[in-house]
């Protein structure tokens, strides 16, 4: 390696505990858009009581959140997940670069685009979400398979990108998350999840091919248990995270009317534009 000239001042290298290019999801403007949104949509967002994750094993160390992806609304019931069980955490996510460039507010609110269709665009994203996991307070939440798939088709089939990025991590916890949207009774349907067994990654020195095989079996069983419980139909096997009123848990059915303001509002930026208190527009 040719020494550097001493003329040449070297970059400063960046903060220590901060992610270059990434800055965590701005919570509160999500989480009162998207209580109002799913509290609409769906009877209940529900977690099962079988399987909580150790969040005191996973104390001072990053978490990284890989999940099924069988609808949209993935994001908003990840979101309810986020605030109640990690409130304390800084969260971070991908999103397809297509999107956030139709959509450039998201990333004024914390995600950070991701192209995996190239070779450049898969080692940006090695790189940012490694460098997120390099703080100890930061979860990561990424898709494991990537396009849209039916929650109880087999076999589980991840991502390259999701054992590559294990293989990398040398002080994180993988936690795998299982996600479904049955009806029970009435026209809405639930939204259940059910996190799976976590891993701590240290450096075992695992091939990304060996990493995408254990965290596709752990991701599995999650599903699996998750579809027997929801075919069982047992509430109370189930914490309500969201009740069908738009609010938290416990909002007794009443409309939360700030957070249907919330996601208007929400909807206003995305058209990049926001309402001022007087009623009036202004540009962001």
């Amino acid at each position: 390696m040719m020494p550097s000239s001493p003329s040449v001042v070297p970059p400063s290298p960046p903060p220590p505990g901060r992610a270059p290019e990434v800055s965590p999801l701005a919570m509160p403007v999500f989480r009162q858009a998207g209580e109002s949104y799913l509290g609409r949509h769906f009877r209940a967002v529900r977690l099962s009581r079988a399987q909580r994750p150790d969040l005191t094993a996973a104390r001072q160390r990053p978490l990284a959140v890989y999940l099924n992806h069988s609808s949209w609304w993935d994001p908003l019931v990840c979101l309810q997940l986020a605030c109640q069980l990690l409130p304390e955490r800084h969260h971070f996510a991908p999103l397809e670069a297509a999107a956030l460039g139709r959509h450039p507010l998201f990333a004024s609110l914390g995600f950070f685009a991701v192209d995996l269709e190239s070779a450049r665009g898969a080692r940006r994203f090695l790189d940012l979400a490694t460098r997120v996991l390099e703080q100890a307070d930061a979860t990561l939440w990424i898709t494991a398979g990537g396009a849209l798939a039916d929650p109880r088709a087999r076999p589980i089939k991840p991502q390259p990108g999701l054992g590559h990025l294990a293989a990398r991590l040398r002080r994180a916890v993988m936690v795998p998350l299982a996600i479904e949207y049955p009806f029970w009774s009435g026209h809405l349907p639930e939204a259940l999840a059910r996190f799976g067994e976590e891993l701590p990654v240290e450096d075992a020195g695992m091939r990304a091919r060996d990493w995408s095989q254990v965290l596709a079996a752990r991701l599995e069983a999650a599903q699996d248990a998750l579809a027997a419980e929801a075919l069982a139909r047992d509430e109370p096997s189930f914490e309500v995270m969201l009740d069908g009123g738009g609010g938290r848990a416990g909002a007794g059915g009443e409309a939360d009317s700030g957070g249907a303001t919330a996601w208007q509002r929400l909807r206003t930026w995305l058209r990049g534009r926001r309402r001022t208190p007087a009623g009036g527009l202004q540009s962001l």
